[in-house]
This record gives C-alpha cells, structure tokens and sequence, in this order.
C-alpha cells in the first residue's frame, strides 16, 4: 500500500446496492463517457447467462482467490452471498494514474474497506423503489434459483440500511432520471469533505 498516492482517490468512485436494483446497468449506460472507467472485480461466482470473462468480472476458482488474499492482492475483497468478490490493488491504480473517474461495483463490505483506507473516495448507493419492485426485477430477470431470490431479497434488507453511510443517494424509479444522476456524482471530483454538503437527506422509503 506504501506505493500507492492516496490523492488520485479522489477519482475513485464506489457504487454500491442490492442485488437487483439496477447498479449495474447504470453503470454500463454512463461508461460511455471517455473520462470514466469501471475496474473489473474478480470472483469466485459462476458466470451468468451473457457475462464475459474479463468484462463483467475475472472468474477465478476459491482456491485460486484465497491464496490471492493471502498475497494482499487485493484493495478490499468480501464474502457476498456465498461467493467472494474481490478488487485487485494494481488494477485500480493503473486506471486512477491514468486521470480516469474509475468505478469500483462493490458491496457495502468493501465500500467500508475502502472509505477507511481512502478517505477521499466517493460513495454512491443505489436505492430500488420498493422491497415489492425489487422482487419483481430478480424475478424477471430470471438467473436465480427460488432460494437465491429469498436470499438476496433478505440480504438487501442489510444492505438497504447501509445506505445513510454513504455520501451520495438515488433511487432507481425512472431510469433516464437515475443515469443522468449517477452521472452528475461519478462525475463531481470536487466534491467537499464536508460531511454536510456532499450527502443527499435520505429518501423516506418505506424499507
């Protein structure tokens, strides 16, 4: 970690949320911009119908992601609904020494790693409307077991109530609405320090 400046973490961007909420759609929209990066997470999960190694995520096996930790490789890793997710630290400052707004697509676990580490970093959850439409969206998109749904849908009540820490907020209704959003907070490196100024008031959602 000694190798590493801590001021280009300003350029660093946590976006976390609960399985279903759209965070990673959203990510994929505003990606578009030249100025902006998404550091790829490696994870021992099995891919799902239409991700790509090495695009979505590195898929490794457990054994392979253990001994990696072992190594310190990683910037944060987490356990997150049986599987481990990790950010490997050179991955993310290649990207951040290359003036880029890098995205890290993370978990609440490894958002406290980072806020810790890098106080500088930028934090954003993604809020779904409702519990009922966030059921709705892990039922449609039809990639999870029975069990997997209760399961994420239980997780999400957890993740739901991590949200206050964080510096930025949307919700996820209107989807337009929520990209230009995102955008604007990926986007806004100047952010004050002041806790006061750089968090939206959390939205009064019946969770």
């Amino acid at each position: 970690m000694d190798k590493i400046n801590h001021e280009v973490f300003k350029n660093l961007c946590v976006v976390s949320a609960p399985s279903g909420a759209g965070k990673t759609s959203l990510i994929k929209k505003i990606c578009s911009s030249e100025k902006i990066s998404v550091c790829v997470s490696e994870t021992t999960r099995k891919p799902r119908k239409g991700e790509i190694n090495g695009t979505d995520y590195i898929f490794i096996d457990e054994k392979e992601f253990l001994l990696r930790v072992k190594k310190e490789i990683y910037i944060e890793h987490a356990l997150v609904h049986g599987n481990y997710y990790g950010t490997s630290i050179d991955s993310v400052s290649q990207l951040l020494n290359k003036d880029k707004v890098v995205i890290l697509e993370i978990d609440y676990q490894g958002a406290e790693i980072i806020k810790i580490r890098f106080p500088l970093s930028r934090h954003i959850f993604v809020l779904p409307p409702s519990l009922k439409i966030l059921e709705k969206r892990l039922r449609e998109r039809g990639t999870d077991t029975e069990d997997v749904i209760l399961k994420r849908l239980e997780n999400a009540k957890i993740e739901i109530s991590k949200a206050q820490h964080y510096d930025y907020i949307l919700v996820n209704d209107d989807f337009q609405l929520a990209e230009k959003k995102l955008l604007s907070y990926v986007l806004d490196t100047d952010m004050t320090i002041d806790e006061k100024n750089r968090k939206e008031p959390l939205i009064d959602k019946d969770f």
